[in-house]
This record gives C-alpha cells, structure tokens and sequence, in this order.
C-alpha cells in the first residue's frame, strides 16, 4: 500500500470492511475484517510487483459461501471491478476487486 489511510478509507467506505488497527505515526502497518476475513496492510515506498509482471496476479482470495450477494452490494456501492462476476470453468462464481493501489482481491463462492 502506498497509503494506509487512504487503503482503510477505500475498505470501509466501498468494500464495508472494519478497521481492526493501524500502527505507527504516519500509519505504516494496518489491518481490516469483515465477516471473518482480515486482510493486513504494509505500507511500500515501491510497488511489491515489478509492472511487467503485474498483469492478473491476485494480493489474497476471499472466499465466501456465495459470491453474489456481496457483488451486487459492492455494485451498488460504486465499485470498480477488475473482474465482473462470472462462473469460472470448474463451477465457482468470482468476482475481483481492484483497490486505490492496484492490488487484486478475489471473492469466490460456490457456483449454483
């Protein structure tokens, strides 16, 4: 993350997250959970992937009983996806979020 702040601000108010903590003045470190899932933030002066290699490389999965609900909450919220939700060859519904930072979060539930 190259702002934890701006990160937290992003999880909250779009993805409906909870801050757990945040650490350090300005904050370097941080976490953030919703419904079981907790995603740690570290603050980077550089980004952890070189540009070349970026392209659909995923920073966590999440993985949830059914993928839809919470993509059409995030919909609504005005979210940006890298990834619409779609039914992938082996029966999961996906989804992937992309944050401020660039950084890729999978939702994944069961197909129906």
């Amino acid at each position: 993350m190259s702002d934890i702040g701006a990160s937290c601000e992003f999880y909250t108010k779009k993805l409906g997250f909870t801050v757990a903590f945040t650490y350090g003045e300005p904050p370097f470190y941080g976490q953030v959970f919703r419904d079981g899932a907790r995603l740690n933030f570290r603050q980077l002066d550089e980004p952890a992937f070189r540009p070349e290699i970026r392209g659909d490389v995923l920073s966590a999965s999440i993985t949830l009983e059914d993928a839809k609900p919470l993509f059409l909450e995030f919909q609504a919220a005005g979210v940006v996806f890298h990834q619409a939700l779609k039914t992938e060859p082996w029966g999961a519904r996906t989804f992937v979020v992309s944050d401020p930072d660039g950084n890729l979060i999978l939702f994944a539930g069961r197909g129906r």
